[in-house]
């Protein structure tokens, strides 16, 4: 049986398994990687929206401070204490920020070290694995394996 001569271009280019996955898993890391930009412009609006929230509450907190607090009138003493009190919790909770950061930071720089050793480990293992096809191709076409 001939084949029919009129056989379009695509039809006869040489499919690779290799350029079909690599080709769509390129078009899909490269959505994510437009996708990071204002994923993080979204993320630092949101956190900002709730940061000015909550410096709001505290205005509003000197408003009814003036209004209820300051007919109290609170010893200046117990303030100082509750003011130490509550700096003592800011400073180990801006410890706790940097040491998170810190932390952070460590696993970032872990990840990418773990992932340049799997890409080394990864092309080794493709290099071997084209040696081993190639030993093989040179195998199946030699002379002595038409003569079995």
């Amino acid at each position: 049986m001939s084949k029919p001569q009129n056989m379009s271009k695509t039809t006869l280019e040489k499919i690779s398994v290799c350029d079909i996955m690599k080709t769509n898993t390129s078009k899909i890391i490269q959505k994510l990687e437009l996708q990071i930009p204002s994923q993080f412009q979204q993320y630092s609006d949101l956190y900002s929206s709730y940061l000015h929230t909550i410096d709001d509450l505290y205005g509003a907190c000197y408003i009814s401070e003036k209004e209820f607090f300051d007919n109290l009138n609170l010893d200046q003493g117990i303030l100082k204490s509750a003011q130490e009190y509550s700096q003592t919790f800011t400073d180990a909770y801006m410890d706790q920020i940097a040491l998170y950061a810190k932390f952070r930071q460590d696993i970032v720089q872990m990840q990418t070290s773990n992932l340049k050793v799997y890409d080394n480990f990864l092309h080794t293992l493709m290099e071997t694995y084209a040696k081993s096809l190639s030993q093989f191709n040179k195998f199946v076409n030699s002379p002595h394996s038409d003569s079995e």
